[in-house]
């Protein structure tokens, strides 16, 4: 499994480079640039405007750009000039590049834009993380119950509460979720990551109040998927000889559905399981802008906003990563769930 792992990390690496080609080009073309969004200020003169583009080099052919953002620009010379244009000297670029740990600087924040997006890292999977966990957790078991009941009532409901959280919106509940408890029942906070106060100070409480809310709006889909898929599995499994002969053997009926039946269920499951993180952090960024989350999604939203290419392009890349280890983790599910997969 170990060969098996590093071959595909391997295959991975020119993928990571289309993602990053594609995505620049489209960044690239897109109306306006940084430039006008960082002189918005009608105090910048012409000439100040005309020194920053050259400085950000987005004056530059888009390969240009692209090369220096992938390699660096210690070989880039940038003339520098006085107040009244003339050139009074000239400077290396400072930028070395990704392929060394380098994304460049944020054009809004005027710092590392790594260090910008590892600042909100941490809020994003933590949302994504307990969202996942509650889906799993509640999904597999409902669908298992459902299973087990086809046709009774608790099938019945669950299936159709299926189908509705499935097709209802995640912005429209988030909203209808804030208006129901933030503002009539005022018993959640409306948004953010944590109490704002001039100390600074929280309890665990607090915190678990500002989680409910976005957690429910990003688990909700992932209850009504897992359910889904986990029913028809269990199903499936149910009508094997095998469980039949546990049956005939006078095995208890939870022992069968939990033991047998669940655990060889789980391998349908395992191809979801996957996809469904890096979708969990693409998801995260509606969440995120309606309840003011602090996280990766909403510095991303913002960054496309103002063409901070950087952050854009990093956030892009460690999606594109979360995809790939996605897959790869639903390869490495499937050897560990059955034992006649052997990953080669």
């Amino acid at each position: 499994m170990t060969k098996y792992i590093i071959r595909r990390l391997i295959q991975a690496i020119p993928t990571m480079f289309g993602i990053t080609l594609i995505s620049y080009v489209i960044m690239a073309l897109a109306p306006g640039g940084p430039v006008a969004a960082m002189t918005y200020n009608p105090k910048f003169t012409p000439q100040e405007r005309r020194a920053l583009a050259e400085k950000l080099g987005v004056n530059d052919p888009i390969w240009v750009q692209y090369v220096r953002w992938l390699i660096g620009d210690e070989w880039r010379l940038i003339e520098v000039k006085d107040e009244e244009g003339n050139v009074i000297g000239t400077e290396r670029g400072t930028n070395l590049g990704i392929l060394r740990g380098d994304f460049g600087r944020s054009f809004t924040a005027n710092k590392p834009a790594m260090d910008v997006i590892l600042e909100k890292i941490p809020a994003t999977l933590e949302l994504a993380v307990i969202a996942f966990m509650i889906g799993l957790l509640i999904g597999i078991p409902i669908g298992t119950l459902a299973a087990v009941r086809q046709g009774g009532a608790f099938d019945q409901i669950t299936r159709v509460m299926a189908v509705l959280l499935s097709a209802v919106p995640g912005f429209w509940l988030g909203l209808i979720l804030l208006l129901i408890f933030g503002s009539w029942l005022q018993i959640l906070p409306m948004g953010n990551r944590f109490p704002l106060t001039l100390t600074g100070d929280f309890t665990v409480l607090d915190r678990v109040k500002h989680l409910f809310l976005p957690v429910l709006v990003l688990a909700t889909g992932d209850i009504a998927l897992y359910s889904r898929f986990m029913r028809a599995a269990v199903l499936d499994v149910l009508t094997q000889d095998y469980i039949r002969t546990a049956k005939s053997k006078g095995v208890s009926d939870r022992i069968v559905w939990f033991k047998h039946a669940s655990r060889n269920a789980l391998i349908p499951i395992a191809t979801i399981v996957g996809p469904a993180i890096p979708a969990l952090i693409g998801g995260s960024l509606i969440v995120e802008q309606i309840f003011s989350w602090p996280g990766m999604g909403r510095l991303a939203f913002s960054a496309v906003q103002q063409q901070d290419y950087p952050v854009v392009m990093g956030t892009v890349l460690l999606a594109g990563a979360a995809t790939i280890l996605g897959y790869l983790l639903t390869d490495i599910l499937y050897a560990l769930t059955d034992p006649r997969v052997r990953l080669g």
